[in-house]
């Protein structure tokens, strides 16, 4: 163990004697663990906010959403038609539940635009009806007060579930529950209040989901019986011709295609993931039968998606580890390069400690030393450049970044294997000249 610690201590001080050049050696480590940490730090974030996305959307959902069409002009006037379709509406459901077998649940939305008054604040927001299983398939849960109960989704009472902005907006974040709030022309009794879903506006939209924390629920049964049933027709669908139109008559030709759906969304749950796409197919050709061959729907999968940017992120990770490790290669070669210069410079050093009796062994240890404790500076200093890399590179992209403790370790320990292995060489060729050769060289 002494010569141990004595071989030791003279490479600290060749290190520090030309510390210059042993700096100059550091830096192709230094900035390839850098690149390394910065790299996976990125890598690290995408991948969070993958699952975070997942999160959002849930597991083996498949998203339908109705879609209002124009309709095509028609030769004479110009006017706007298209085919008659019942929209989505609450029969899809049942159809789709006694048809298709994988079908776990099923979660309707109507999405209504309101005004929100209470105590003389006014506010503008979304009245979603919905059933229980909306808070499952969304993997939201309640904070404070109860779901719906079946009674609550069966008669149409006036109650509501409201989201943790709204708790802050019109009850000063106090306890909401059994206090009144009025939806449009509806007075609703709070029974519960749905926990912060924490989301950033870029996953939000990426989505195409709204933000939970915002939005009044209520049962389906209340949305369609005390705000709005737009399954219900009215004079406005028909032109004089007598044909469904969307623009209405000529004082409502400019407000645009009526919303004619029953339903905005639906959420289905499959039980097994590997029948998602199949189902979704089935969906979709029974959504097309019961609406007459009118597409005014669209039928997606939100986790394949997601499923298929994760493999596109892990590829472009390994691209970006491959560049790195690439970097750390050249550090280790730089390293080797240095050293073997090195013997060539300190031939007479090494023949006189060989005189004085140090064995090969010994100027094995010594060179081996250097290169390792080389590498370690660069990859001590390395480290604390990529963990600063990664948070200005979330700071001014505007990407998530997480540093890792592994993507640390690991950074460190290449560092060192590779002042380990690279040193190997010239440590070997240090310890192989001959003690009187090397100390006759000039």
């Amino acid at each position: 163990m002494q010569r141990f610690f004595f071989n030791f201590v003279i490479a600290l001080e060749a290190v520090f004697t030309n510390q210059l050049r042993a700096f100059l050696t550091a830096l192709g480590i230094l900035f390839g663990v850098a690149a390394v940490i910065s790299m996976l730090a990125i890598g690290a974030g995408a991948q969070r906010e993958l699952l975070d996305q997942m999160k959002l959307i849930g597991t083996n959902n498949i998203v339908v959403k109705s879609v209002v069409e124009t309709g095509e002009d028609d030769d004479s006037e110009g006017e706007k038609k298209r085919p008659f379709s019942p929209g989505l509406s609450l029969g899809d459901i049942e159809n789709l539940k006694a048809t298709i077998p994988t079908i776990d649940k099923i979660s309707p939305e109507i999405i209504l635009p309101i005004s929100v008054i209470r105590e003389g604040k006014l506010k503008k927001a979304k009245c979603i009806g919905i059933e229980n299983s909306f808070f499952e398939l969304n993997n939201l849960e309640i904070e404070m007060g109860t779901f719906f109960h079946e009674s609550h989704l069966a008669s149409g009472a006036p109650v509501c579930i409201v989201g943790k902005n709204i708790q802050a907006q019109f009850f000063n974040n106090g306890n909401p529950i059994g206090k009144q709030i009025k939806c449009g022309n509806t007075w609703l009794k709070v029974i519960g209040v749905i926990g912060k879903r924490l989301a950033n506006k870029q996953s939000l939209t990426a989505l195409g989901i709204r933000d939970y924390n915002s939005d009044i629920y209520v049962p389906i049964q209340t949305a369609l019986i005390r705000v709005k049933n737009r399954a219900l027709l009215t004079s406005k669908m028909f032109e004089k011709k007598g044909g469904f139109m969307f623009g209405g008559n000529d004082d409502n030709k400019n407000q645009g295609p009526i919303n004619y759906h029953q339903l905005d969304r639906l959420v289905i749950r499959v039980k097994d993931t590997e029948l998602l796409q199949s189902t979704a197919d089935v969906v979709a050709r029974m959504l097309n039968r019961r609406h007459w061959e009118v597409v005014d729907y669209e039928v997606s999968v939100p986790e394949l998606l997601i499923k298929q940017q994760q493999r596109t992120q892990d590829l472009f990770n390994y691209v970006l580890g491959a560049i790195a490790g690439i970097s750390l290669l050249v550090g280790g070669i730089g390293i080797m390069n240095i050293m073997l210069a090195s013997v060539l410079e300190r031939i007479k050093e090494i023949g006189l400690r060989r005189s004085l009796g140090a064995t090969q062994g010994d100027v094995v240890l010594q060179f081996v030393f250097e290169a390792v404790f080389i590498s370690l500076i660069g990859g001590l200093i390395g480290v604390m450049l990529g963990v600063f890399l990664a948070h200005l590179i979330a700071q001014l992209a505007d990407i998530p970044t997480i540093v890792t403790t592994s993507s640390i370790v690991l950074s460190f320990g290449v560092s060192a294997t590779i002042g380990l292995i690279f040193g190997i060489v010239p440590a070997r060729r240090a310890a192989q000249l001959d003690p009187i050769t090397a100390l006759r060289n000039d």
